[in-house]
Protein backbone atom coordinates (compact mmCIF):
# COMPACT_ATOMS: atom_id res chain seq x y z
CA UNK A 1 0.00 0.00 0.00
CA UNK A 2 1.29 3.50 -0.76
CA UNK A 3 1.91 5.82 2.15
CA UNK A 4 1.62 9.54 1.29
CA UNK A 5 3.22 12.33 3.27
CA UNK A 6 3.12 15.64 1.41
CA UNK A 7 5.62 15.27 -1.45
CA UNK A 8 6.80 11.76 -0.54
CA UNK A 9 5.19 8.51 -1.60
CA UNK A 10 6.71 5.31 -0.28
CA UNK A 11 5.49 1.88 -1.29
CA UNK A 12 5.17 -0.54 1.63
CA UNK A 13 5.01 -4.27 0.83
CA UNK A 14 4.46 -6.91 3.54
CA UNK A 15 7.25 -9.49 3.58
CA UNK A 16 5.73 -12.11 5.86
CA UNK A 17 2.35 -13.01 7.25
CA UNK A 18 3.09 -11.64 10.74
CA UNK A 19 6.26 -9.56 10.52
CA UNK A 20 8.31 -7.52 8.07
CA UNK A 21 7.71 -4.95 5.35
CA UNK A 22 9.77 -3.73 2.39
CA UNK A 23 10.09 -0.02 1.62
CA UNK A 24 11.19 0.43 -1.98
CA UNK A 25 12.88 3.33 -3.77
CA UNK A 26 14.19 4.93 -0.58
CA UNK A 27 17.72 6.39 -0.35
CA UNK A 28 18.63 6.40 3.33
CA UNK A 29 21.73 8.50 2.67
CA UNK A 30 19.58 11.32 1.24
CA UNK A 31 16.38 11.38 3.24
CA UNK A 32 14.22 14.46 3.78
CA UNK A 33 12.02 15.00 6.84
CA UNK A 34 8.86 14.04 4.99
CA UNK A 35 10.29 10.68 3.93
CA UNK A 36 11.61 9.99 7.42
CA UNK A 37 8.16 10.67 8.90
CA UNK A 38 6.70 8.13 6.48
CA UNK A 39 9.31 5.57 7.55
CA UNK A 40 8.52 6.15 11.23
CA UNK A 41 4.83 5.58 10.53
CA UNK A 42 5.59 2.36 8.68
CA UNK A 43 7.81 1.13 11.51
CA UNK A 44 5.01 1.60 14.04
CA UNK A 45 2.97 -0.95 12.06
CA UNK A 46 5.79 -3.30 11.01
CA UNK A 47 8.47 -4.13 13.64
CA UNK A 48 10.92 -5.12 10.86
CA UNK A 49 11.58 -2.90 7.82
CA UNK A 50 13.79 -3.70 4.82
CA UNK A 51 15.41 -1.15 2.50
CA UNK A 52 17.14 -2.52 -0.62
CA UNK A 53 19.82 -1.08 -2.93
CA UNK A 54 21.46 1.15 -0.34
CA UNK A 55 24.98 2.60 -0.63
CA UNK A 56 25.95 3.71 2.86
CA UNK A 57 29.20 4.75 4.47
CA UNK A 58 29.51 4.33 8.22
CA UNK A 59 28.82 8.06 8.49
CA UNK A 60 25.61 7.62 6.46
CA UNK A 61 24.57 4.64 8.58
CA UNK A 62 25.15 6.54 11.82
CA UNK A 63 23.36 9.58 10.40
CA UNK A 64 20.17 7.68 9.56
CA UNK A 65 20.33 5.73 12.82
CA UNK A 66 20.59 8.91 14.89
CA UNK A 67 17.29 10.12 13.50
CA UNK A 68 15.69 7.26 15.42
CA UNK A 69 17.49 8.12 18.67
CA UNK A 70 20.89 8.24 20.39
CA UNK A 71 23.35 5.56 19.29
CA UNK A 72 24.19 2.75 21.68
CA UNK A 73 27.79 1.58 21.97
CA UNK A 74 28.98 -1.67 20.41
CA UNK A 75 28.86 -4.76 22.66
CA UNK A 76 31.87 -6.39 24.31
CA UNK A 77 33.65 -8.67 21.84
CA UNK A 78 34.58 -12.29 22.42
CA UNK A 79 38.28 -12.93 23.04
CA UNK A 80 39.11 -14.42 19.62
CA UNK A 81 42.07 -12.41 18.34
CA UNK A 82 40.16 -9.33 17.17
CA UNK A 83 41.88 -6.44 15.42
CA UNK A 84 43.18 -3.64 17.63
CA UNK A 85 44.21 -1.31 14.78
CA UNK A 86 40.79 -0.75 13.16
CA UNK A 87 41.33 0.99 9.78
CA UNK A 88 38.11 2.97 10.30
CA UNK A 89 39.96 5.07 12.86
CA UNK A 90 41.51 7.04 9.99
CA UNK A 91 38.18 7.65 8.22
CA UNK A 92 35.36 7.71 10.77
CA UNK A 93 36.79 7.34 14.30
CA UNK A 94 33.31 7.48 15.83
CA UNK A 95 32.30 4.35 13.92
CA UNK A 96 34.63 2.23 16.04
CA UNK A 97 32.51 3.14 19.06
CA UNK A 98 29.06 2.95 17.47
CA UNK A 99 29.21 0.67 14.39
CA UNK A 100 29.59 -3.03 15.14
CA UNK A 101 31.28 -5.07 12.39
CA UNK A 102 29.78 -8.55 12.01
CA UNK A 103 31.96 -10.64 9.72
CA UNK A 104 33.94 -13.83 9.21
CA UNK A 105 36.73 -11.98 7.37
CA UNK A 106 40.27 -12.05 8.78
CA UNK A 107 43.22 -9.82 7.92
CA UNK A 108 46.66 -11.10 8.89
CA UNK A 109 44.95 -13.74 11.02
CA UNK A 110 42.85 -11.25 12.97
CA UNK A 111 39.05 -10.97 12.69
CA UNK A 112 37.77 -7.62 11.41
CA UNK A 113 34.46 -8.28 13.16
CA UNK A 114 32.53 -10.69 15.34
CA UNK A 115 30.34 -13.84 15.17
CA UNK A 116 32.29 -15.51 12.34
CA UNK A 117 30.31 -17.86 10.09
CA UNK A 118 28.49 -19.73 12.86
CA UNK A 119 24.80 -20.17 13.42
CA UNK A 120 23.44 -17.55 15.82
CA UNK A 121 20.64 -18.78 18.07
CA UNK A 122 17.44 -16.84 18.68
CA UNK A 123 18.12 -13.74 20.77
CA UNK A 124 17.33 -10.12 21.55
CA UNK A 125 20.29 -7.79 21.05
CA UNK A 126 22.07 -6.86 24.28
CA UNK A 127 19.13 -7.79 26.50
CA UNK A 128 21.69 -8.62 29.19
CA UNK A 129 22.06 -4.85 29.77
CA UNK A 130 19.88 -3.06 32.31
CA UNK A 131 18.71 -0.78 29.48
CA UNK A 132 18.81 -2.77 26.20
CA UNK A 133 18.80 -1.01 22.82
CA UNK A 134 15.36 -0.29 21.42
CA UNK A 135 16.34 -0.92 17.80
CA UNK A 136 19.00 -2.54 15.65
CA UNK A 137 19.99 -1.65 12.09
CA UNK A 138 21.98 -4.14 10.02
CA UNK A 139 23.53 -3.17 6.69
CA UNK A 140 24.83 -5.79 4.25
CA UNK A 141 28.08 -4.85 2.51
CA UNK A 142 29.09 -8.32 1.29
CA UNK A 143 27.09 -11.55 1.51
CA UNK A 144 27.76 -15.22 0.66
CA UNK A 145 25.87 -16.86 -2.24
CA UNK A 146 24.08 -19.16 0.22
CA UNK A 147 23.43 -19.15 3.96
CA UNK A 148 23.75 -16.40 6.50
CA UNK A 149 20.01 -15.69 6.34
CA UNK A 150 18.40 -13.92 9.30
CA UNK A 151 15.13 -15.04 10.86
CA UNK A 152 12.80 -12.76 12.83
CA UNK A 153 10.07 -13.66 15.33
CA UNK A 154 7.17 -11.42 16.36
CA UNK A 155 6.92 -11.38 20.16
CA UNK A 156 3.58 -9.52 20.11
CA UNK A 157 2.00 -12.41 18.25
CA UNK A 158 3.77 -15.03 20.35
CA UNK A 159 2.37 -13.48 23.54
CA UNK A 160 -1.16 -13.14 22.13
CA UNK A 161 -1.16 -16.83 21.14
CA UNK A 162 -0.33 -18.08 24.66
CA UNK A 163 -3.08 -19.94 26.48
CA UNK A 164 -4.79 -18.12 29.35
CA UNK A 165 -3.16 -20.24 32.07
CA UNK A 166 0.36 -19.55 30.81
CA UNK A 167 -0.34 -15.81 30.73
CA UNK A 168 -1.45 -15.98 34.37
CA UNK A 169 1.65 -18.03 35.22
CA UNK A 170 3.94 -15.40 33.65
CA UNK A 171 2.41 -12.49 35.53
CA UNK A 172 5.13 -10.98 37.77
CA UNK A 173 7.88 -13.35 36.65
CA UNK A 174 11.29 -12.04 35.63
CA UNK A 175 14.26 -13.57 33.82
CA UNK A 176 18.00 -13.03 34.25
CA UNK A 177 19.63 -12.59 30.82
CA UNK A 178 23.13 -14.05 30.44
CA UNK A 179 25.83 -11.50 29.58
CA UNK A 180 28.77 -13.91 29.41
CA UNK A 181 28.31 -15.29 25.90
CA UNK A 182 27.33 -13.84 22.54
CA UNK A 183 24.65 -15.19 20.20
CA UNK A 184 26.97 -17.82 18.67
CA UNK A 185 28.02 -19.07 22.12
CA UNK A 186 31.47 -17.47 22.35
CA UNK A 187 32.62 -16.40 25.81
CA UNK A 188 33.04 -12.63 26.00
CA UNK A 189 36.24 -11.10 27.29
CA UNK A 190 36.24 -10.55 31.04
CA UNK A 191 33.61 -13.21 31.84
CA UNK A 192 34.02 -16.62 33.47
CA UNK A 193 32.36 -19.77 32.16
CA UNK A 194 29.33 -20.92 34.13
CA UNK A 195 26.93 -23.87 33.84
CA UNK A 196 24.68 -23.04 36.82
CA UNK A 197 21.79 -20.75 35.78
CA UNK A 198 21.46 -19.57 39.39
CA UNK A 199 24.87 -17.92 38.96
CA UNK A 200 24.04 -16.22 35.67
CA UNK A 201 25.49 -12.71 35.35
CA UNK A 202 23.27 -10.22 33.55
CA UNK A 203 20.27 -7.93 33.79
CA UNK A 204 16.92 -9.02 35.23
CA UNK A 205 13.86 -8.15 33.12
CA UNK A 206 10.14 -9.01 33.14
CA UNK A 207 9.32 -11.94 30.87
CA UNK A 208 6.31 -9.99 29.59
CA UNK A 209 7.02 -6.34 28.84
CA UNK A 210 4.77 -3.52 27.69
CA UNK A 211 5.98 -1.68 24.60
CA UNK A 212 6.46 1.98 25.57
CA UNK A 213 5.12 3.29 22.24
CA UNK A 214 2.33 0.93 21.23
CA UNK A 215 1.23 -0.05 24.75
CA UNK A 216 1.00 -3.68 23.62
CA UNK A 217 2.30 -6.60 25.67
CA UNK A 218 4.94 -8.95 24.26
CA UNK A 219 7.33 -11.65 25.37
CA UNK A 220 10.85 -10.47 26.21
CA UNK A 221 13.05 -13.56 26.28
CA UNK A 222 16.57 -12.38 25.37
CA UNK A 223 18.52 -15.59 24.75
CA UNK A 224 18.04 -19.12 26.04
CA UNK A 225 21.53 -20.07 27.22
CA UNK A 226 22.03 -19.20 30.88
CA UNK A 227 18.55 -17.74 31.27
CA UNK A 228 17.00 -18.14 34.72
CA UNK A 229 13.68 -17.25 36.35
CA UNK A 230 14.69 -16.44 39.95
CA UNK A 231 11.12 -16.69 41.28
CA UNK A 232 11.12 -20.44 40.45
CA UNK A 233 13.23 -23.49 41.36
CA UNK A 234 15.81 -24.33 38.69
CA UNK A 235 13.89 -27.29 37.26
CA UNK A 236 10.66 -25.30 36.99
CA UNK A 237 12.53 -22.37 35.45
CA UNK A 238 14.16 -24.59 32.84
CA UNK A 239 10.86 -26.25 31.96
CA UNK A 240 8.95 -22.98 31.58
CA UNK A 241 11.72 -21.32 29.55
CA UNK A 242 11.98 -24.34 27.24
CA UNK A 243 8.23 -24.17 26.61
CA UNK A 244 8.28 -20.43 25.99
CA UNK A 245 11.18 -20.63 23.54
CA UNK A 246 9.61 -23.52 21.63
CA UNK A 247 6.36 -21.55 21.40
CA UNK A 248 7.83 -18.14 20.51
CA UNK A 249 9.96 -19.47 17.66
CA UNK A 250 7.23 -21.46 15.91
CA UNK A 251 7.19 -20.77 12.14
CA UNK A 252 3.79 -19.05 12.36
CA UNK A 253 5.42 -16.12 14.18
CA UNK A 254 8.50 -15.88 11.94
CA UNK A 255 9.87 -14.53 8.67
CA UNK A 256 13.34 -15.03 7.16
CA UNK A 257 15.44 -12.45 5.33
CA UNK A 258 17.60 -13.68 2.43
CA UNK A 259 20.29 -11.03 2.18
CA UNK A 260 21.45 -9.12 -0.85
CA UNK A 261 24.36 -6.69 -0.78
CA UNK A 262 22.95 -3.20 -0.17
CA UNK A 263 20.10 -4.38 2.08
CA UNK A 264 19.48 -2.57 5.35
CA UNK A 265 17.14 -4.01 7.95
CA UNK A 266 15.71 -2.06 10.87
CA UNK A 267 13.97 -3.96 13.65
CA UNK A 268 12.33 -3.15 16.96
CA UNK A 269 14.47 -4.90 19.55
CA UNK A 270 11.71 -4.53 22.16
CA UNK A 271 9.24 -6.86 20.43
CA UNK A 272 11.35 -8.90 17.99
CA UNK A 273 13.80 -11.79 18.34
CA UNK A 274 16.19 -12.84 15.57
CA UNK A 275 18.64 -15.57 14.61
CA UNK A 276 21.15 -16.32 11.83
CA UNK A 277 21.91 -19.34 9.68
CA UNK A 278 25.49 -20.51 9.41
CA UNK A 279 27.30 -20.18 6.07
CA UNK A 280 30.35 -21.54 4.24
CA UNK A 281 33.47 -19.90 5.65
CA UNK A 282 35.08 -19.87 2.20
CA UNK A 283 32.80 -16.93 1.37
CA UNK A 284 33.03 -13.49 2.92
CA UNK A 285 30.19 -11.85 4.79
CA UNK A 286 30.54 -8.25 5.98
CA UNK A 287 27.72 -6.50 7.84
CA UNK A 288 27.73 -3.23 9.77
CA UNK A 289 25.29 -2.76 12.63
CA UNK A 290 24.14 0.19 14.71
CA UNK A 291 21.85 0.15 17.73
CA UNK A 292 19.61 2.81 19.23
CA UNK A 293 19.50 3.44 22.99
CA UNK A 294 16.32 2.18 24.58
CA UNK A 295 14.47 2.14 27.88
CA UNK A 296 14.29 -0.19 30.86
CA UNK A 297 11.77 -2.99 30.15
CA UNK A 298 8.63 -2.84 32.29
Amino acid sequence: MPLDDQAVKIEIRPLGAVIGAALDDVDLADLNDSAFTAIEQAWADHPVLRFRDQTLSDIDLMGFSRRLGPLDRVPIRAGTGAMTDDPRLAVAPEAVEFVNVISNVKLDGKAIGGLGNYEASWHTDMSYNEVPPMASLLYAIQVPPLGGNTGFANMYEAYQALDAWTRVQLDGLTCIHDASRNSVGELRRGFADNDDPRQTVGARHPIVRTHPVTGRKCLFLGRRRGAYIPELPVDASEDLLDRLWAHATEPRFCWTQTWEAGDLLLWDNRCVMHRRDEFDDRYQRIMHRTQICGDRPV
